[in-house]
């Protein structure tokens, strides 16, 4: 093996939210496997997939860790836990279902905002296109609400196969994006610096309490 092909893809961590039944499932599926399942069921708490892709524009290759979470009810409190370390979060919603919609605006989004880091790439991601005759969320809507938040926006079908790999090329190319990843850089070194102040504080705290109690 030569040094090259020892070396490890750098990972980056993608999360799906939305309701129950958007297709969430779906989508990933037909990303990884090429394939799409009709009798596709409602994910249980969360599911990991992965894959590794080449992003000829920038010349680099990730390995995309790919979290699809639960969007019934009884999951919501242990989806946030998914959150964590996220690079990209994907908001799903349903055209033919106005209040799938409605929930990625005043629930979902909200939950990415309340515990995730500062700097994450977005998307959102109309699904299921191919019951257009069905719409009831106009594209015009869903993206006036994606540039409205800075989030990527596309309309997908996993049935049809339609913008399914454009949406994660175009959320992998943004996160490469030498901008994004130094505004990464910054907030990572942030962090950082917070921690040792932290860290110094506590120090300095139990000094005190020893001091105090004639510790020495």
């Amino acid at each position: 093996m030569s040094e090259k092909e020892g070396q490890k893809n750098p990972g980056c961590k993608i999360v799906l939210l939305g309701d129950s039944g958007v297709g969430k499932t779906c989508l990933i599926s037909r990303f990884i496997t090429g394939t799409f399942d009709e009798n596709c069921t409602s994910t249980n708490g969360a599911s990991y997939a992965s894959k590794i892709v080449t992003y000829n524009k920038l010349g680099k290759t990730l390995s995309l860790d790919i979290w699809d979470t639960a969007g019934q009810e009884k999951y919501k409190s242990l989806t946030k836990f998914f959150y964590k370390d996220a690079a990209i979060a994907v908001l799903v919603y349903d055209i033919t279902s106005e209040n799938s919609f409605k929930n990625i605006k005043d629930y979902w989004y909200q939950e990415i905002q309340n515990n995730s880091g500062l700097n994450m790439v977005l998307g959102i991601a109309g699904n299921k296109c191919d019951l257009y005759e069905n719409e009831s969320v106009s594209e015009e809507e869903a993206r006036e609400f994606a540039k409205s938040i800075g989030a990527l926006y596309g309309l997908t079908s996993a049935k049809s196969n339609t913008g399914v790999e454009k949406l994660f090329l175009d959320l992998g190319n943004k996160y490469l994006d030498p901008s994004f990843q130094q505004k990464l850089g910054e907030e990572k070194e942030e962090k950082e610096e917070n921690q040792g102040q932290k860290i110094t504080l506590e120090k300095n705290e139990v000094k005190k309490e020893k001091k105090k109690k004639g510790f020495c």
